[in-house]
């Protein structure tokens, strides 16, 4: 990658955390442009830059990319099967914040049930089966990035959610302490804090018709 990345998107996590999380593995150094008003959004669509009038947008090697898969295709260069199951459970996280007050602890049963029933069951057996370090191999992939970032999440509105699954908990001491990621969990990093009132306002006042 030849200049450091440039991230735009609000100041929160959204669709642009799993973007962070892949560059922050990588050991890549971004800068961030946060948008704050519908103004700097309609900037960018003039600039013909959003392919589908949507952010996330990353400039990186001299080009514009746009969609949140697109863009963890090309940091990583080979995306797999395992993180596209991932990121539909993630995309249930993303858009939890934004659900009616009543509606919010019905999803996050329904989030729960979903990955201790469907996803967490399949990436045990994987970790317990095929003896090695990571998803896929030995060496830190996407695939292993999407499932921590998506794990720490839930266990902010679930902290017990791993209870029943011994290798992934493992999995994720694990890779919490690759020396990047763990640079990118401390304090003062560009990991964005779980979504609040204030960063559902900015949204909706950007986004919002």
């Amino acid at each position: 990658m030849e200049a450091r990345p440039k991230l735009h998107y609000p100041n929160g996590r959204g669709r642009m955390e799993s973007v962070r999380w892949a560059l922050a593995a990588a050991g890549v150094e971004f800068d961030e442009e946060f948008l704050e008003t519908r103004e700097q959004l309609h900037k960018l669509q003039k600039g013909k830059h959003l392919l589908f009038q949507q952010v996330p947008m990353v400039e990186i090697d001299g080009m514009k990319l746009v969609q949140t898969r697109s863009i963890l295709h090309y940091i990583a260069e080979n995306i797999d099967m395992y993180v596209e199951g991932t990121l539909d459970l993630l995309e249930m996280i993303i858009t939890h914040p934004f659900l009616k007050p009543e509606d919010q602890q019905k999803e996050v049963v329904s989030m729960t049930q979903k990955a201790v029933i469907r996803y967490f069951p399949v990436f045990e057996k994987i970790l317990r089966d095929h003896g090695q370090k990571f998803l896929v191999g030995n060496q830190l992939s996407l695939a292993d990035v999407i499932l921590l970032q998506t794990i720490l999440a839930l266990e902010e509105k679930v902290p017990n959610i791993l209870a029943a699954f011994p290798h992934l908990q493992e999995f994720t001491v694990k890779i919490s302490n690759v020396p990047t990621i763990k640079k990118f969990l401390e304090p003062g990093s560009k990991k964005k804090p779980p979504p609040d009132d204030v960063y559902v306002r900015t949204v909706y006042t950007i986004f919002a018709p």
